[in-house]
């Protein structure tokens, strides 16, 4: 889900470096993992409890219990005798590693006057981070097989930590030397929290990031809270967004649920389509569809919130009938904003959806067509950010018959400033009512480029005028870059455009003009050029 990358550090390497507080170990040229990548853990599935409690989850257990659990080989002899002078004199004195591959709290010895080659407080306290030396309490944490016994100094953690100051020193203290932590399903989250505790080092990638925020929040160590935001801020993206939007209300975080909010405003249709979108909660949901700054067309809204309510059926068990997808939707629904589509949008995406009751629908058809409208229970109030489309019709009028065999009719054209084209205005048919199936596209003229394309059916009443055909999505249009559109259109003859203009402009009340140059494309082309032919119209806006 993130672009960006981290290293995971060896979470038992000697941590006597002289690494600064707080830093990052990134490694730029790994990258976040994206959406169905496998791995034992991942961004999007830290589900956490909610309640953070202080101590109440800790279960205490008898130091001696369950020697399933990985931990170590003790040597406690170190501090048991008495060497003569000189026998110190002659000790090597090493910290070896920990062996990090086969448990997360392994050490393979210890050795003598390791203290004399630590020449500050925090070197010290570094050789005794995830190691059995002086160790006072220990701690289970994780499940099953990935269950470990990690060793601490009560001191250590009481100095750096309010809740642990209270859990060891304050009047309802506990006494155990084993701690049980059910709560922390990652261990790699606790030893982030220790490290940090021990070395000021922070060291959080993708797979740990959220469960070692609930572990800093839990234990209240604000500064690896912090650490923990700015490196979800810096990764923050519309792939990402909704995903990190959830964990922000979750921990209360506004500031970053802010910032997550202004990237779906600004990337709404990217971030709709990310995967994280259908896992949201339904409180999360209307917070967004109450947003007057979505940059999207209301209609792809409803088919986003369709595809959110059919997720949520399949975690309730429920068959997505459209009385389910409206019961899953709930208050959500009143927060589409119905009257803001076309009527043509609304008769093909939500009248035949069932998502609509039949008095809903009918009260929004006659919205759409009469005056004074009559009161209707959704929003009608235009999203800020929504453009107003504008349309460039290029033909003086119109005649009979264009005729097709299945190639496209095609038009080169240039502007003079960046737009987003939404769509085609097409000619129908000739012949009275009738269908058309059609292929329309954009094409970048000098690399041959397929910039977007749909596939689908509209209607036409037998009128000459022009019937609109819509892309998924709007498509953005440089200035001075040719560009190609492209009908193919399968059906009875239709009406055509002549009288063509080389150059139009259009006024964009109030926002200056903007010029349209079209020339002929050349290449498989049913007969559409400049003087005559199909796509009479292109909907854009600015």
């Amino acid at each position: 889900m993130f672009a960006g990358a981290l290293d995971k550090a060896d979470g038992n390497q000697e941590n006597g470096s002289n690494s600064s507080p707080g830093h990052f170990f990134i490694n730029p040229a790994n990258s976040f993992k994206k959406d169905g990548d496998q791995s034992n853990s991942s961004l999007n599935e830290s589900a956490l409890p909610v309640n953070i409690t202080t101590n109440q989850a800790e279960k205490t257990t008898n130091s001696t219990a369950s020697e399933s659990i990985g931990h170590r080989n003790l040597d406690d002899s170190l501090y048991d005798h008495t060497y003569p002078s000189s026998y110190i004199d002659q000790t090597k004195s090493v910290i070896p590693q920990s062996n990090s591959n086969t448990s997360l709290s392994s050490d393979s010895s210890n050795t003598l006057n390791w203290q004399s080659t630590k020449s500050t407080v925090r070197d010290r306290l570094s050789c005794l981070f995830d190691r059995e030396t002086l160790a006072d309490v220990h701690f289970i944490v994780g499940r099953g097989s990935n269950q470990v016994r990690v060793p601490a100094h009560k001191f250590v953690l009481s100095i750096g930590s309010a809740v642990f100051d209270r859990m060891f020193n304050g009047q309802l203290a506990t006494t155990a030397s084993e701690i049980e932590i059910p709560d922390i399903p990652d261990p790699a989250a606790f030893l982030t929290l220790l490290r940090f505790l021990y070395t000021d080092e922070v060291q959080i990638g993708p797979e740990t990031v959220m469960a070692t925020l609930y572990t800093a929040k839990k234990y209240a160590v604000p500064a690896l809270e912090n650490a923990c935001v700015d490196f979800l801020k810096a990764n923050l993206s519309s792939d990402n967004a909704f995903m990190l939007l959830t964990q922000a209300r979750l921990f209360d975080e506004n500031v970053l649920a802010q910032m997550c909010l202004d990237t779906i405003d600004k990337n709404t249709e990217e971030a709709l389509e990310a995967e994280g979108f259908l896992d949201i909660d339904h409180d999360t949901l209307v917070s967004v569809l109450e947003r007057d700054m979505l940059l999207i067309c209301e209609v792809f809204l409803f088919k986003s919130i369709l595809k959110w309510a059919r997720a949520e059926c399949a975690r309730q068990n429920l068959t997505p009938t459209p009385e389910n997808q409206r019961k899953a939707l709930g208050k959500a629904i009143y927060m589409i904003r119905f009257p803001l589509m076309t009527m043509e949008e609304f008769a093909l995406e939500v009248a035949q959806s069932g998502i609509l009751t039949h008095k809903e629908c009918v009260d929004l058809f006659l919205h759409f067509v009469i005056n004074p409208k009559p009161p209707i229970q959704f929003p009608d109030v235009p999203r800020s950010c929504v453009r107003k489309e504008q349309v460039v019709s290029r033909f003086g009028r119109t005649d009979l018959r264009w005729g097709y065999s299945g190639t496209s009719d095609r038009i080169r054209f240039v502007v003079d400033r960046r737009i987003y084209v939404v769509g085609f205005g097409l000619y129908g048919s000739i012949h009275g009512p009738s269908d058309y199936e059609c292929l329309i596209k954009i094409i970048h003229t000098t690399t041959g480029k397929e910039l977007a394309s749909n596939s689908t059916n509209f209607s036409c009443d037998g009128s000459s005028k022009t019937f609109r055909v819509m892309f998924k999505k709007p498509v953005e249009i440089h200035p001075n870059v040719n560009y190609t559109a492209c009908a193919t259109l399968k059906g009875s003859d239709s009406h055509y455009g002549t009288s063509g203009n080389r150059a139009v402009a259009v006024d964009l009340h109030g926002s200056g003009k903007i010029t349209f140059q079209f020339s002929y494309s050349s290449g498989c082309n049913n007969g559409t050029c400049v003087e005559d032919g199909q796509i009479p119209e292109i909907i854009f806006c600015i």
